[in-house]
């Protein structure tokens, strides 16, 4: 019994190690979110539509941006919470 489990955990093993090793380098994530010193949002979209986000700053207002497709730099991730689509175009 001990070698079946045995065979089952190599197995499984296995196929974890080729599923990681298959896996693409992971791409930035949709919407905000942040490295260890700056903060981005990333609109991900294919019809290159442009939105207003909120951005939302700790000890000061918040505000709204206009960005496009792909990344955009909002600041310095200690001075920026997040920042979210708020519903419409610009």
């Amino acid at each position: 019994m001990t070698g079946a489990l045995g065979s089952a955990a190599l197995v499984l093993t296995s196929m974890g190690a080729v599923t990681t090793a298959a896996s693409p380098a992971a791409a930035d994530p949709c919407g905000f979110y942040e490295t260890g010193s700056d903060a981005f949002y990333n609109h991900c979209t294919s019809d290159g539509s442009r939105v207003v986000i909120k951005v939302e700053v700790p000890l000061a207002p918040d505000y709204e941006r206009c960005v496009g497709p792909g990344k955009s730099w909002l600041g310095s991730a200690s001075k920026i919470s997040g920042a979210y689509y708020v519903g419409r175009t610009c």
